[in-house]
């Protein structure tokens, strides 16, 4: 991938371990990362960038993940932003209240190895 076209991924994740791993190994496949620790910071990066795709934790300080989604939805500038769900909440509740907001994929964190959170993610965004 070109830096013209780098596609740009929001990470809203607060355990810093997962944050760091998954941002370095997304920008050596290419992308611009900006990383979020709450919802409440995610919701402002998602007011002043433009990004290709989300990536969110459900379980979040401040703001937790569904606030974002309503919040993202609720606004035209990224009504249509794909949205991966990356998470440790399993209940059939939670994946089908975050399916009403139309996201792309639900990963429980614990069942997926970082290359397939990975290829997901380029398969969302046909960058493979």
């Amino acid at each position: 991938m070109t830096d013209t076209e780098k596609k740009r991924i929001l990470f809203i994740e607060d355990e810093e371990n997962m944050q760091k791993i998954i941002t370095s190994s997304l920008q050596e496949e290419g992308f611009e990362v900006f990383s979020a620790y709450d919802g409440e910071s995610g919701i402002k990066m998602l007011e002043e960038k433009r990004v290709d795709l989300v990536l969110l934790d459900l379980i979040l300080p401040k703001k937790d993940g569904f606030d974002v989604l309503e919040f993202m939805r609720s606004r035209e500038e990224t009504k249509h932003t794909p949205v991966i769900i990356l998470t440790n909440l399993e209940e059939k509740f939670d994946i089908q209240r975050a399916a009403n907001f139309d996201v792309r994929a639900y990963m429980v964190k614990a069942q997926y190895k970082i290359t397939e959170i990975i290829d997901k993610i380029q398969e969302v965004l046909k960058t493979k």
